[in-house]
């Protein structure tokens, strides 16, 4: 049975990112993509030009209409761009029983994946003071995962981030806002090996590596991995499997794509993808 995963994040009008680089993944591993956009975003390979939040009005109604006619699997969200978006996300997934339990298919229940976008690679800064605190208190406890790179988790949980033993305090340090589960990813990390660590609130941890991609097109990773394991959760993988898989597939499509040369940071799904079996 084909999961519905939905995602709640940014338009990128570079396709590489956001609610586009979601849709792109989801569908690629085997699931059903919807969506609720929370900001519109001019940009394309070299960065962000201009953005506009949607109205927290509209945003809501969004959710609504996809919660009224489809039965959600998996949630993930995105860039969610100020108090007003984040409160709206919050009480529509609390009204809507997504919680916490990365459950199998066909709970009550959808697992909820945060990937807590706070700005661009690239230097835009969408999220206020206000708003990381309000995103910290409001909905990591709501979160199965939280799913930070360095830079985020440090920011998010106050301590420095510059080894993988950090990344792993840092994480812990998450797990106190209440969320079941935190994944610091290390892309931002030096040499040969990309390391991520998964902590849970149970006491789990697991580390996971791979060797670095040596490319450019790597715009979009955090949006594609975040909606793979929100996918692999939805099709009923309990949370360290679905990470797994998710990062296995991540790897594939950087391998996939990187020889393409474009004129900037080329997105992660450059090139059109079948249905790709990450196992």
């Amino acid at each position: 049975m084909v999961q519905t995963v939905l995602t709640i994040a940014g338009s990128d009008s570079g396709a590489g990112a956001g609610v586009q680089a979601d849709a792109r993944t989801i569908e690629a591993l085997g699931g059903f993509a919807v969506m609720a956009i929370t900001a519109i975003t001019a940009q394309n390979l070299h960065g962000v030009r201009d953005w506009q939040p949607v109205a927290p009005r509209l945003l809501a109604a969004q959710l609504d209409a996809v919660f009224e006619d489809f039965k959600v699997g998996a949630v993930k969200t995105g860039l969610l761009p100020g108090a007003a978006v984040i409160r709206a996300v919050r009480d529509r997934l609390v009204k809507r029983h997504v919680s916490g339990a990365a459950s199998a298919p066909g709970g009550r229940a959808p697992p909820l994946v945060v990937d807590p976008v706070i700005g661009s690679t690239t230097g835009t800064r969408f999220l206020s003071a206000g708003a990381i605190k309000m995103l910290r208190t409001e909905l990591f406890p709501l979160a199965a995962l939280v799913t930070p790179n360095w830079p985020e988790a440090a920011l998010l949980s106050g301590l420095p981030v510059t080894s993988v033993a950090e990344a792993e305090c840092a994480g812990h340090r998450l797990l106190e806002l209440g969320c079941a589960a935190v994944l610091v990813k290390g892309g931002h990390g030096p040499g040969k090996q990309v390391c991520d660590v998964l902590v849970t609130a149970t006491g789990g941890r697991w580390l996971y590596a791979s060797e670095r991609v040596a490319t450019q097109n790597l715009h979009g990773t955090g949006c594609t991995l975040s909606a793979a394991v929100a996918t692999h959760l939805a099709q009923g993988k309990d949370l360290p499997d679905a990470v797994g898989a998710a990062r296995r597939y991540l790897v594939r499509v950087l391998r996939r794509n990187r020889n393409l040369r474009w004129g900037g940071r080329g997105p992660v799904g450059g090139t059109r993808l079948p249905f790709i079996d990450a196992d």
